[in-house]
């Protein structure tokens, strides 16, 4: 049987979003346990990767997450596009599973979109799948809390490297190990400075030193895009500007609301709200800002005028939290989940079209022997943060040995009480070179 312990100690959180310990999350109780395996990010493949690869070590950790909940079923919810694998992964599945096919679109993978799909509840806003008896648990965390059964602790990290790489794959890699490190492995970028965005092109962010920066438990991927790509300029816009442009132009059509996926659902979350906020003053605060999830379906898709409503929704949360006002009780802006949900949902096809990706969207396929190759990096340098929470303590000193698995970090502890997280591991063989900043760096002998 799985114990907290054992989760707590192998490092398993989350393998993607905040990285929310899976000891805290299996320790809740539901009538069913769901698992996220849409991968609605557009160009990203390592779910369906995983899945195809390692189906009993998936189909096991569910189980034991299922047990561990004490839920009655699990439902995988599983694109029906990718009929060939629902037909491969349906024959490793038991009787207290089941695949739920969803259609192509996003944000298929979002909790609350994929429990009212799967399940028909509606989360309450700012609420936890667990209100409505669910637990969501994505692909790579089954595999791991797997692992973690056998004591195998969380080392490496599953992603997609895609764009403008040579040949574009889905890899397994150290944590730790740098990004340009796992570029270089599939071939390298076949245009010269390329802009590193990293995860998915909704959710993603700008690493403007790729160098430096390191995989962690919570990266999903790597795409590589030119630098004057209108998505990238889009990113790179200051606030001022986006904040001037959008009093300009902004002329209430309400698209932005009406397409919201949390609005869809009977959610207090109206965009084009915040949006004419601008005009009444830079303390002006919108209710409903706190319930949005930065899908970024409203900018990157809904708005005819190419304006940036999530950056001025996610401004206002901000002033919410520093107001230091209390948010009223949530409530929905009607008492179910719109009959349009549906047809208003956004097509991933037409949204890489939409995001000018189309030559980007290739196949990723799992590729053992680059995965190889980066188990033999050189030096990695482990945060001691890659989890929600605060960081882990460290438990090693320069010039200590370890090896692959050993413990370097723990949860912190505050008057005798064990903090939000989970343990950090050495992800190669070497000797730890230094502990700064909030990291471990460990170079191989």
């Amino acid at each position: 049987m799985l114990t907290q312990d054992q989760l707590l100690k192998s490092g398993v959180v989350g393998a993607g979003g905040a990285g929310f310990p899976t000891h805290v999350k299996l320790s809740a109780k539901a009538d069913t346990l769901v698992c996220n395996a849409a991968e609605c990010e557009p160009l990203l493949h390592k779910d369906k990767e995983i899945i195809r690869h390692f189906p009993e070590q998936f189909v096991l950790g569910l189980e034991l997450a299922r047990q561990k909940t004490g839920a009655e079923r699990v439902i995988i919810g599983l694109k029906r596009k990718y009929g060939e694998l629902i037909d491969f992964l349906t024959r490793y599945l038991p009787e207290t599973m089941e695949i739920c096919p969803l259609d192509d679109v996003y944000p298929a993978g979002d909790e609350f979109i994929l429990v009212y799909q799967t399940l028909g509840r509606v989360i309450p806003p700012g609420g936890i799948p667990v209100q409505v008896g669910a637990v969501v648990m994505n692909v790579e965390t089954a595999l791991n809390t797997a692992n973690a059964a056998r004591n195998i602790p969380v080392t490496d990290k599953f992603l997609t490297v895609t764009g403008t790489v040579k040949k574009p794959a889905t890899i397994r890699v150290p944590l730790g190990a740098a990004l340009t490190e796992c570029v270089d492995a599939v071939g390298g970028s076949s245009i010269p400075n390329p802009v590193y965005l990293v995860g998915g092109p909704m959710m993603g962010y700008l690493e403007e030193d790729p160098a430096n920066a390191r995989v962690t438990k919570t990266t999903g991927g790597i795409i590589l895009l030119p630098q004057d790509h209108p998505l990238i300029i889009e990113m790179r816009r200051p606030w001022k500007s986006t904040v001037r442009i959008a009093k300009s132009a902004c002329d209430q059509c309400s698209h932005c609301t009406e397409l919201c996926p949390r609005n869809l659902l009977g959610h207090p979350v109206e965009p084009h709200k915040a949006m004419r906020s601008l005009l009444f003053g830079a303390d002006t605060l919108v209710y409903g800002t706190q319930f949005c999830s930065s899908c970024n379906l409203c900018s990157r898709c809904s708005c005819p005028e190419g304006l940036d409503p999530r950056s001025v929704m996610r401004n206002n949360r901000e002033k919410w939290l520093e107001s230091g006002k209390k948010i009223q009780e949530p409530i929905f802006r009607r008492n179910r989940a719109d009959q349009q949900m549906e047809n208003r949902a956004t097509p991933i096809p037409r949204l890489i079209r939409r995001l000018g990706l189309a030559e980007y969207d290739v196949h990723a396929d799992w590729d053992p022997q680059i995965s190889d190759q980066l188990s033999a990096i050189p030096e990695v340098l482990i945060s001691l943060r890659q989890h929600i929470g605060p960081p882990c303590v460290p438990v090693v000193q320069a010039g200590e040995t370890v090896q692959t698995g050993d413990i370097i970090g723990v949860p912190a502890e505050k008057d005798g009480k064990l903090q939000l997280g989970a343990a950090v591991h050495a992800s190669i063989d070497g000797k730890v070179i230094g502990v700064e900043n909030g990291a471990i760096r460990i170079r191989r002998e």
